[in-house]
């Protein structure tokens, strides 16, 4: 018994190399006792683990071996070099693996994975600009004032030109007869138009803002409404007689040098943020224009359009540039969609990300923007011939699935949105494929593209609540509104920047903005008026501006006319007082300016005091707050 379990062992010990064996699964043998048996069990396993050693990778020598003295950071950095070769490694392997597309003109491949270590030589970034965002020192300098930040746009460079050649079609038109106009007579035309935009009466007559019983005050008092019209139909930006030797080359002759002078203080006077959107704007017009057009898409459906590049989240407008149509060739413009894009981009500073839609994305724009380190999100048609045709088909896909390409400077996505329906997106600013936590699984590329993509719409939205745009024949007074309209948001944006604290928890700052801007280009006009206007109320107003004392005796006849002016609404026609508690519950048959209203309060009304207990409108007190005008 002894002699054969020495055998056994002996021959374990001196086998070289070891050969694995499994361990004996014989029944044990009546001749072996249990020890013997876990003993020869126990040799077997330590001849497996010494095979399973031999087998792996050798481990680090230790001291011992190699003599030196044991180093955690030398150690650390053979451990990220390993590391850094194992992904290596990795990445050739999914490279290997991965699916190479052709586009359908076969001069680009995507690859179906993302671009990682050396085989991405120019890497996809989100570099921050180079300039802090918002108002420039500039403007920030100058903008004392609601006017002055106003003024910063519509300079006395532009006034001077706007007098200048509407004097002179005065003079043509009426001879001796014409009073020359001045910057504050054209301060305040505009001043009227912005006011009329405040009080949402764009679409109204102006003979309404000007009567006596249902228009307003300021109107009157600022001048008659004979000069209103005067200057709506002789306001000229150029000399109308030299003009058609520079129509022949520029469509835009009759306002290019305004519009010109204008453009340029867009770029001066505030840095826009991060995020830019280009886009296009159209401008309402249904008259005669050689470059009209028709896009019925628009709400409007014909106008003037123009190019806008304004900041993705202020939406100030950084650049603008009116289409003329076509060139003088009548040939198409070939590439019109990215020829805007780096148009509108000139001068824009590194580090910005633009954002358009599928007009103006194509593969060649994003690459000519990357080299003014600029980065491009968009969508992108299907006929574009850069684009896969694996990432078109949508048959046989399920709904909220991505599908990704990549090349080492562009991804690719196809978001299928809907059943057999997918949208497509290019960017330069994005390099993995990654998707959201959300329901609908969207990719963070169409994310990004969603949140930047409204500048120019929400542009074209404050613009349009509060538009100062009048009915006219004329395309180039529509383009001079359209200044108005972008100047005074511009402005209303630089003045929020500079001051926060303006306001604050108010959400009709706009509307206050351009109220007081309105007011404030007015009241040099008023202030200077030689006559008087025919209505007390006007009267009293222009008296309050200069500085003369108005008394509520002088303004009382002027009340008890308007009274008995008033049609009685008749016995079955009472209606509760709208100046009164509501706990009186006060009707009467009187109403004062289509209101009814007791006659006690037929005084203060048809003033519009705000104060009940004021007797007496004095030098002493402010006129912006005694009357609202």
């Amino acid at each position: 018994m002894m002699r054969t379990t020495t055998r056994m062992m002996t021959t374990t010990r001196n086998t070289t190399p070891p050969i694995a064996s499994p361990p004996p699964t014989t029944p044990r043998s009546p001749g072996f006792s249990a020890a013997q048996v876990l003993e020869q069990i126990s040799s077997s396993v330590d001849q497996e683990d010494e095979e399973d050693y031999c087998d792996s990778e050798e481990e680090d020598v230790s001291e011992d071996e190699d003599g030196e003295e044991y180093n955690p950071e030398r150690d650390a950095d053979d451990y990220e070099n390993d590391s850094a070769s194992r992904s290596c490694s990795s990445s050739e392997e999914e490279r290997e693996e991965e699916e190479t597309l052709l586009s359908k003109n076969g001069k680009i491949k995507w690859s179906s994975a993302a671009y990682r270590g050396p085989d991405r030589p120019r890497a996809i970034r989100r570099p921050c600009p180079a300039v802090t965002p918002g108002p420039t020192a500039y403007a920030a300098s100058r903008a004392i004032d609601i006017a002055s930040a106003f003024r910063l746009f519509v300079t006395p460079a532009i006034e001077r030109i706007i007098v200048d050649m509407t004097n002179l079609q005065g003079v043509r038109k009426y001879g001796d007869g014409w009073r020359p106009m001045d910057s504050t007579d054209l301060r305040a035309y505009v001043g009227l138009l912005i006011l009329a935009g405040v009080y949402r009466s764009r679409g109204e007559a102006a003979a309404s803002l000007w009567d006596a019983e249902s228009g307003r005050t300021v109107f009157r008092a600022t001048m008659p409404l004979k000069v209103f019209h005067k200057y709506s139909r002789l306001l000229r930006f150029d000399d109308r007689q030299s003009r058609p030797a520079r129509l022949a080359t520029d469509r835009l002759a009759a306002v290019r040098e305004v519009w010109d002078l204008w453009e340029e203080r867009l770029q001066a006077l505030y840095n826009p943020g991060p995020e830019v959107t280009v886009d296009e704007q159209l401008v309402p017009f249904r008259g005669r224009c050689p470059f009209r057009q028709y896009i019925p898409s628009k709400p409007a459906k014909y106008g003037i359009k123009s190019w806008v590049a304004c900041g993705a989240k202020s939406s100030y407008a950084w650049k603008m540039q009116v289409y003329t149509g076509k060139a003088a060739s009548g040939g198409p413009e070939k590439n019109q969609g990215a020829r805007v894009v780096l148009d509108l981009t000139e001068g824009l500073p590194a580090g910005h990300n633009v954002t358009c839609d599928n007009f103006f994305t194509s593969y060649e724009l994003g690459q000519r923007l990357l080299e003014r380190d600029l980065t491009m999100v968009g969508t992108v048609r299907k006929n574009k011939p850069e684009l896969p045709p694996a990432l078109l088909q949508s048959k046989g896909r399920q709904v909220s699935s991505s599908r990704f390409a990549f090349t080492p400077t562009a991804t690719l996505v196809s978001y299928l949105a809907k059943r057999n329906k997918n949208v497509l997106l290019l960017s330069t600013r994005h390099a993995e494929p990654d998707v959201s936590d959300r329901r609908d699984r969207k990719p963070a590329l169409i994310l990004d593209y969603n949140c930047n993509k409204g500048g120019v719409d929400n542009l074209d939205k404050v613009v349009g609540t509060y538009s100062c745009r009048r009915m006219t024949a004329r395309w180039p007074l529509v383009i001079f509104h359209n200044i108005l309209d972008v100047s005074s948001y511009n402005a209303f944006v630089i003045w929020r920047e500079i001051n926060p604290d303006w306001m604050p928890g108010k959400r009709n700052k706009r509307r206050v903005f351009l109220e007081q801007l309105g007011k404030a280009l007015v009241k040099p006009q008023i202030q200077r008026r030689q006559r008087l206007p025919r209505t007390e109320a006007a009267s009293a107003l222009v008296k309050v501006l200069r500085g003369e004392r108005v008394s509520a005796d002088e303004a009382r006849p002027q009340a008890r006319e308007r009274a008995a002016a008033a049609a009685p609404l008749g016995a079955s026609k009472r209606k509760r007082c709208q100046l009164c508690p509501p706990k009186k519950d006060a009707k009467t048959h009187t109403a004062c300016c289509s209101i009814a209203i007791m006659t006690t309060h037929e005084f203060l009304f048809c003033l519009y005091l705000k104060d009940c207990g004021v007797k007496d409108v004095s030098v002493s007190m402010q006129p912006f707050t005694v009357l609202n005008w």
